[in-house]
Order: structure tokens, then C-alpha cells, then sequence
């Protein structure tokens, strides 16, 4: 079983965590695949689909175990890419209803 507590210190010098830039890179559009929505690393995955999953209480582990193709570091960046669009949107004036 996964666990996703704190890294330990010797886990962080032999396995530094990704910064944003690495994490947002996993995410782009990509011509033929998802109707050129942005997918996680060229697979048929869209960072939302990883978002409604985890928005309705579904765990890490259950994430990954519904898309093996899928690593640990994707849904930080589906979350970090969320985090980034959020403040593109409030910028902006945007808000998002309730359906």
C-alpha cells in the first residue's frame, strides 16, 4: 500500500521533489487526442478526470489504481495546474457555477 505522508529527509536528497515547472510540463494539449484538451503526458487522461475523481473523495491510490499509466507526480501537477488556472480565473474575474 501507497503511503503519502512526509517524505523523509533522506528521501528528499535521494528523490528531490519536482518543482512547477517539471510538474506543469507533464500537462499540455496534444492535436488528435481528448478534442486537444490538455492530457497528462500524451496519454487519453485529462487533468480533470483526475480532479473529479479526487473532488469526490477518491484517494490518491484509488486515482492511480484507475489509471496505472498514471505516477504520483501527475496528480501533483493536475493539482498544481488547477491551483494555477484558479488564479488565471479570479484575475481575470471569472467564476465557476454550480451545475
Amino acid at each position: 500500500m501507497l503511503t503519502w505522508g512526509a517524505a523523509s529527509r533522506t528521501d528528499m536528497l535521494l528523490f528531490p521533489p519536482m518543482n512547477a515547472v517539471e510538474l506543469l510540463a507533464r500537462i499540455a494539449p496534444e492535436a488528435g487526442k481528448m478534442g486537444a484538451k490538455p492530457v497528462i503526458r500524451g496519454r487519453r487522461i485529462t487533468p480533470s478526470m483526475v480532479l473529479n475523481m479526487l473532488a469526490n473523495g477518491a484517494s490518491r491510490e484509488a486515482v492511480l489504481e484507475a489509471y496505472p499509466v498514471l505516477e504520483p507526480e501527475d496528480i501533483d501537477a493536475c493539482l498544481l495546474y488547477a491551483a494555477r488556472l484558479s488564479e488565471v480565473a479570479a484575475a481575470e474575474g471569472l467564476t465557476i457555477a454550480a451545475e
